[in-house]
């Protein structure tokens, strides 16, 4: 298995094979939320308006996402897994949209299999691909607004790969990591209240969910569903 490393936009456009596309902080944390809370789906989306859109014509039954990190207008969650954990989804179809992780799904036309990529499905995630035995695998850390590397995204491709590759790191360790760059602070900033506090702890429970996420093209809809 040659398993290659890429970043940012430019990264998913490249990626081949089956591809992992990593959005730790928060859109594939809060996905996998979304699925432990009960969601069929998730329709992925780039644009909010797009999002609005399906909803609006029943496509699906709730907008989650962000812009800059925040919930944009008529959406009824920000991207954020604590809010999700609160939220009643069994049997809903979740429409997200996100700057960093959606986009990337979407940017990443040369894959053959798509999963979606957090810290909480990572062990789950690296499982499936190891069943599979495909030849080539490119893992993506998305990074913010998908044109700036961070600490999480590029730790979090790193841990894949060491799982790939029949290796087990520190969990701890890496958590450790994480939380010494400069990602992490934001979650602790008053001026950013819809960075909640929750939201990195939940995104570092590492290998906390025994399920990973797959994306396929179904129609018009690139749709996330839980796989495991």
């Amino acid at each position: 298995m040659d398993v290659r490393i890429e970043s940012l936009i430019e990264g998913a456009r490249r990626a081949r094979g089956t591809v992992v596309i990593v959005d730790v902080f928060r859109a594939f944390t809060t996905a996998a939320v979304a699925f432990a809370r009960g969601a069929s789906k998730i329709l992925i989306v780039p644009e909010p308006a797009e999002a609005l859109r399906l909803r609006e014509r029943g496509a699906g039954d709730i907008c989650v996402g962000e812009v800059n990190g925040i919930r944009p207008d008529g959406f009824d969650f920000g991207n954020s897994p604590h809010e999700l954990m609160q939220a009643e989804l069994r049997d809903k179809v979740v429409i997200q949209s996100t700057r960093a992780g959606t986009v990337g799904v979407a940017a990443a036309v040369e894959a053959g299999e798509i999963y979606a990529g957090s810290f909480v499905v990572a062990g789950a995630t690296a499982e499936a691909i190891c069943r599979d035995k495909p030849a080539e695998v490119t893992l993506v850390a998305m990074g913010w607004n998908a044109s700036v590397r961070t600490d999480e995204d590029e730790q979090c491709v790193l841990y894949l790969r060491n799982l790939l590759q029949g290796r087990r790191p520190d969990r701890e360790a890496v958590r450790k990591l994480v939380l010494a760059g400069g990602e992490a602070a934001k979650f602790h900033d008053p001026d950013q209240p819809h960075f909640h506090p929750e939201d990195l702890e939940i995104s570092l429970e590492i290998d906390k969910y025994d399920f990973a996420i797959r994306i396929f093209k179904e129609g018009e809809f690139l749709v996330a569903r839980r796989q495991g």
